[in-house]
């Protein structure tokens, strides 16, 4: 049995469907705080804080395998803000449920980190062996966590793959569940507010950036496609018995002029578009070399630009017609 932490959230709800369809059996634990029980759907289903004392109950009930980490905070901007509240849950919360692992013998784990890791990349693409030079607390609570997992690894008797996203995107394709953050800060279901009429308009931060389109280009992925690379990371865990680090991403970008005219595109909406001033950080481009993955798990995404956005619309139209 999986256990899956966050599995009510976005990507671990469609992480968690991808594995019962699979054949494997789960229990989604989640605090809620984030993530809606209706979209833990599949599996068992405890509300709980993996940071809390009560996790051992879990562990005494259910004969658990593996853990797959997704309950994390992951907004970039609150974690300026609150820094503290990112480290206490991301990585002070991880090492509680690291060393509830080890008192039962749960040798297995695989970590939802991110491209925040890099901070500014040396060169694009992207490879697993540049420096990490975390710029926000987001993105150096998953670094640290990242050497947790390492530290822990030394000491035998367990192995970890730490899965680095790039922009997660898209949704379930029966509409099941989908993207729903409170507040909302990814780019494409924000061009879909102003597609669907919930939002006057969207902005574009800059452009002038040393790209084609002069906007920022970035790295999108479907959530299916992250689910299917869980599966094939935990597979290669059990099969191989050692750790590793791998990106996820197409390999390709997409300027934030490119997502608005898909979105356009695929909704047959107009929409007005207003430019605004840079945001501090933004590096001009962040795309993921996920050659590493392919290689060496022989998983492939299978889901372009056009596809992401349709599934998201799909959703989008869903939730905004109750």
């Amino acid at each position: 049995m999986i256990l899956v932490t966050g599995g009510a959230g976005y990507i671990g709800s469609h992480t968690n469907k991808a594995l019962n369809k699979a054949g494997y059996e789960t229990v989604v634990l989640d605090n809620l705080c984030k993530g809606y029980e209706n979209f833990a759907k599949w599996g068992e289903f405890v509300n709980c804080d993996f940071g809390s004392s009560d996790l051992r109950e879990v562990f005494e009930k259910y004969d658990i395998d593996g853990v797959l980490h997704f309950a994390a905070f992951s907004s970039v901007a609150e974690s300026v803000e609150l820094p503290q509240k990112y480290f206490k849950n991301n990585y002070k919360n991880t090492l509680n449920l690291l060393k509830v692992m080890r008192e039962f013998g749960v040798d297995k784990f695989i970590l939802s980190s991110t491209a925040a890791v890099y901070g500014n990349p040396e060169k694009v693409p992207i490879t697993e062996d540049q420096e990490l030079k975390p710029i926000n607390p987001y993105g150096h609570s998953k670094w640290i966590t990242e050497k947790a997992l390492e530290r822990e690894a030394e000491k035998g008797n367990f192995n970890y793959v730490s899965l680095r996203y790039f922009n997660a995107a898209g949704c379930d394709f029966d509409c099941e569940i989908g993207e729903l953050h409170d507040p909302e800060t990814h780019l494409i279901p924000l061009v879909l507010d102003a597609a669907i009429g919930k939002r006057d308009s969207i902005s574009i931060f800059g452009t002038d950036y040393n790209t084609p389109d002069g906007t920022c280009i970035r790295d999108y992925i479907h959530v299916n496609d992250l689910a299917s690379a869980h599966i094939a990371a935990y597979e290669y865990l059990c099969d191989k018995n050692t750790s590793n680090i791998f990106n996820l991403g197409n390999g390709e970008g997409y300027s934030v002029r490119e997502i608005i005219d898909m979105c356009k595109k695929v909704t047959g909406k107009d929409f007005k578009v207003e430019i605004a001033d840079r945001r501090e950080g933004d590096p001009d481009i962040l795309i993921a070399d996920a050659s590493k993955i392919r290689n060496e798990l022989g998983w492939q995404p299978k889901y372009d630009l056009e596809c992401i956005v349709s599934s998201a619309w799909k959703w989008h139209q869903k939730i905004n017609s109750i």
